[in-house]
């Protein structure tokens, strides 16, 4: 059975709306002709993300998400997505969107990193911005 679950770890943080973003996301996914298995969103603190870019990928910098592909199987999503909501709530004052316009950004771009989109070169950036806003475009954004 495909499921997205929602984790916290080191803060207290409540998404609205879980029903219909699982949904969303599911959608998502299907609509780029994948198949959900598990995807785990863990939302948590500028310093429990920061600790796993050290860990993990030797950055020692503060980031929004990090995105682990975990699938074994091609087409099939398997992953956990690390979102640090303190840096939500910055970003979000900082582009002047709400709050949760901006997680549900974030949301989405870690799910088209696990579809295969990059963001390292402009134009790959580009292209993965066009699909963040189709996709936030269906969730009402």
């Amino acid at each position: 059975m495909p499921k997205i679950s929602f984790f916290e770890e080191g803060l207290s943080y409540k998404l609205k709306d879980k029903t219909l973003v699982r949904k969303w996301l599911t959608n998502t996914i299907i609509a780029e002709g994948f198949k959900l298995s598990e995807l785990n969103y863990i939302f948590c603190s500028d310093e429990y993300l920061l600790q796993i870019n050290q860990q993990y990928l030797d950055h020692d910098t503060y980031t929004d998400i990090i995105t682990f592909d975990n699938s074994e199987e091609e087409g099939l999503i398997v992953g956990d997505i690390f979102i640090s909501v303190e840096r939500i709530k910055e970003n979000a004052g900082k582009y002047a969107v709400t709050e949760t316009h901006e997680m549900h950004r974030v949301m989405v771009h870690g799910a088209l990193h696990l579809l295969g989109y990059k963001d390292k070169s402009a134009a790959d950036k580009k292209k993965m911005t066009l699909k963040e806003d189709h996709y936030l475009g269906e969730r009402g954004f």
